[in-house]
């Protein structure tokens, strides 16, 4: 493996990841910015954030489990008002117990939603007691609900779209590490800044350390993100991946850590964004291809976000082709 450039390079410290390779699983970071990392040691619904866990799951979960909440909380009042009785709530008891436990549920649901359409009221103190407890639960948890999707749709979100592919790519008269990014909403990110971190499994002393190298960018730093961005890193004598051949990258399992932050005009709010790529997404002797041109009527500019990952091979530096990545 080629050492020399790195033992002069200085590694970072203070990237919150640990140094100690034989204790990692995997990638340090999922492709969607997590950390790649289960905790335990405590019980689980004290390290777990049942708001944070809600204003993150998928849209199609979190109204599965609102769904199921409702279903649940009906059921349980329900059986409450079949036990006292379907006759406290003005009910007859003729037909079966599925029956009865129907009438139960569907007051349960008026009750709890404050609807009331009238042709059912309890009557009696427990009856009055359970409708009164499910009138509680029911204005409170709609405050919840109505919270929580309200914070789902205020959160601040940049919406990146990032290549799936890591580009070894010609650069002026070497070569550079390439990845792009665009924003797939119409919102409009501006000051955006990016910074990329690559971490390397290298051997000392005997034992395999993960070290940790912030890589330098052509540009770091631009005003307005209206169109794709291609972050450039160029792998010269300053870069830790000098000399390194493709052997060399995936016997120190590569990977790169990505953090984007910049400002957003309609949230008027700081957003970031995190993602990696790994050793095996890399592909070698490639440049990517335009993703947007001039639209039909030439009044605009036209962005086309399924060719965020659009590349063609090419030649590599015949000097650097078979020795570096």
């Amino acid at each position: 493996m080629a050492v020399n450039n790195r033992q002069r390079l200085r590694d970072i410290d203070n990237t919150g990841f640990g140094a100690n390779s034989s204790v990692e699983g995997g990638r340090i970071l999922n492709p969607d910015g997590t950390a790649n990392l289960r905790k335990r040691g405590i019980p689980f619904w004290e390290r777990i954030s049942i708001y944070h866990t809600l204003l993150r799951m998928k849209p199609a979960h979190f109204i599965l489990m609102v769904f199921l909440f409702y279903t649940t909380v009906n059921l349980i009042f329900a059986s409450g008002y079949f036990f006292i009785g379907v006759e406290s709530l003005g009910v007859e008891q003729g037909g079966g117990l599925f029956e009865q436990f129907l009438e139960a549920f569907f007051f349960s649901s008026q009750t709890l939603t404050t609807v009331g359409y009238g042709h059912m009221a309890p009557r009696g103190i427990p009856a009055n007691i359970v409708a009164s407890t499910e009138s509680l639960v029911g204005i409170l948890s709609f405050a919840v609900v109505t919270g929580l999707i309200y914070g789902r749709f205020s959160r601040p979100r940049a919406y990146l779209l990032f290549s799936p592919s890591l580009l070894i790519a010609p650069y002026k008269e070497g070569k550079a590490l390439m990845l792009r990014m665009a924003t797939y909403k119409n919102n409009h990110l501006t000051d955006a800044e990016a910074g990329l971190t690559l971490a390397l499994h290298v051997k000392e002393n005997g034992k395999t350390v993960t070290k940790f190298y912030p890589l330098k960018l052509e540009i770091e730093k631009i005003n307005s993100m209206a169109l794709s961005w291609t972050l450039v890193h160029a792998i010269n004598e300053d870069s830790p991946l000098y000399n390194y051949s493709k052997e060399d990258v995936a016997e120190a399992r590569m990977e790169l850590i990505v953090m984007v932050k910049a400002f957003d005009d309609h949230f008027s709010n700081m957003v970031q964004q995190r993602t990696s790529y790994t050793y095996q997404q890399v592909v070698y002797g490639a440049k990517f291809l335009p993703m947007f041109e001039r639209g039909q009527s030439g009044g605009y500019t036209l962005l086309e976000l399924n060719k965020i990952n659009a590349h063609e091979l090419v030649q590599l530096p015949e000097t650097v082709q078979n020795t570096a990545v």
